[in-house]
């Protein structure tokens, strides 16, 4: 028996990231074709924030429990001070980065942490054998400005997941061999969320397999060794797991993560016909596990396979079609898909979308929300949010004010309005206002998300 009971009571929580005041396109993410198309067009963080936060109403007031994560602080000033950068303040640090290595200085104001799909791998209390909900954070050791992302992150996720029933698990070691994207590269299949589920990992490239094949021209980010290391930590059932390798032509077109190609939720797998290495063996491997979940309905898992030839995968990439979001809308007994204006601007992605909507037994609805500041830097509404399995009394028991209601809405929207900057160039990275102000904004949000501290001291590094 688990230390929380597993049952149909539970909810699977969307945490979604709020995009930070220094939202910029940067075009730091190789690999990631929107980043670089888009490089050095002017940002809007305020716009950004707020579509964020409409997206998050809008599903709160559909009567899922929606939440949301806090931005870092940025710039990364600890960062800057780790490359050998020194001053009697912050603001003396900056100043001297910008002078010698305005680069670095770019990668430390990057608000890429917004997308909170990479955050941390999540598995929920039913699958483990300790009954817990194991958190490990992602490493991001691929790109180096989200290797620096880690400390903080599991700082703000033990600030809100506090209390016995939870097991957090620092990042794995840095480095090729273990580079661990998160939750964009992670699964998990279920009958009900509050029961035991298949958790299902897909991975670029092995590590110390050099026979295996791997993608030519852009970087697998997630190996198969780290997912390995992560399905020990979090004491999951090796019948229970399964391990897929994404297509390397796949990557190499742009599909820099599992959750641009792929995305399930309860029992539904929806993903491109050129998603997986094998895919025949994969649907297999996954029919396998679910069927040694026992359930006592015999159910299975429905798979939505979107041809090339319907959806070509350059159309898949642009649209961010795999992008979305899954859920299971209160009150309706099947899927509703949550998906980027940008997918109506796509005749091939459209007409798909709304044949499954007519057609598909599956599929309840499908909504779109214009996310087009996310977008443009290659995140879509799957990156923006980490899914995290709670029970009635993990939520209850959670002191942080994250959960999306009005009131919480109302005063995130006043915060953005007050603090954020309408437009925000590359250029603009080279005033130093920027971050003072990034700074009084994060330190006023602690306060109004109620993020508790533990025996690793405050969360921001400013502040500490």
């Amino acid at each position: 028996m688990t230390q929380l009971d597993a049952g149909p009571t539970a909810f699977e929580v969307n945490f979604d990231g709020l995009v930070g005041p220094t939202h910029n396109y940067g075009g730091l993410a190789r690999g990631n074709i929107a980043s670089g198309n888009n490089a050095g067009l002017v940002a809007s963080p305020k716009l950004a924030a707020l579509q964020g936060l409409e997206k998050m109403k809008a599903l709160a007031d559909r009567g899922l429990k929606q939440a949301v994560l806090p931005p870092h602080d940025r710039p990364h000033v600890s960062t800057l001070r780790r490359l050998g950068f020194t001053g009697t303040s912050d603001a003396d640090v900056l100043s001297r980065a910008l002078a010698r290595s305005p680069e670095i200085v770019q990668g430390v104001y990057s608000a890429s942490n917004m997308w909170v799909a990479n955050a941390a791998t999540v598995s929920p209390y039913p699958d483990t054998v300790d009954g817990k909900t194991h958190f490990t954070t992602a490493n991001l050791s691929s790109m180096f400005h989200r290797s620096i992302e880690a400390p903080t992150t599991e700082r703000i996720l033990k600030s809100i997941f506090t209390g016995g029933s939870y097991q957090h698990h620092s990042a794995l070691p840095a480095g090729a061999h273990f580079s661990d994207e998160g939750a964009a590269n992670h699964s998990r299949l279920c009958v009900d969320y509050g029961h035991a589920g298949v958790e299902f990992f897909v991975y670029g490239a092995s590590a110390f397999n050099k026979a295996a094949p791997r993608p030519a021209r852009f970087p697998a980010r997630q190996t198969l060794e780290a997912c390995q290391a992560i399905a020990r930590h979090h004491g999951l059932q090796d019948d229970r797991c399964v391990f897929a390798q994404q297509n390397p032509e796949a990557i190499d077109a742009g599909v820099f993560h599992n959750d641009v190609i792929a995305v399930a939720n309860a029992n539904v797998l929806f993903y491109h016909q050129q998603a997986f290495l094998n895919t025949d063996q994969v649907r297999s491997q996954l029919d396998a596990a679910y069927r040694a979940l026992k359930l006592p309905d015999g159910s299975g898992i429905h798979f939505i396979e979107v041809p090339a030839m319907e959806v070509p995968i350059e159309d898949a990439v642009n649209s961010y079609l795999f992008n979305s979001q899954l859920l299971r809308m209160p009150g309706k007994q099947g899927t509703t898909i949550i998906v980027p204006l940008e997918c109506k601007h796509l005749r091939r992605v459209h007409d798909y979308l709304q044949w499954l909507e007519a057609d598909h037994p599956a599929i309840d609805e499908v909504i779109y929300f214009d996310l087009r500041q996310s977008m443009r830097n290659g995140g879509g509404p799957a990156c923006l949010r980490l899914r995290v399995v709670m029970s009635e009394q993990q939520i209850q028991d959670c002191k942080a004010r994250v959960f999306m209601d009005d009131a919480l809405y109302e005063d995130l929207v006043a915060w953005v309005n007050r603090h954020y900057r309408d437009e925000l160039s590359a250029q603009d990275l080279h005033d130093p206002a920027l971050m003072q102000e990034s700074q009084t904004a994060l330190d006023e949000l602690v306060g109004l998300l109620r993020l508790q501290t533990d025996q690793s001291g405050p969360v921001y590094d400013f502040q500490r």
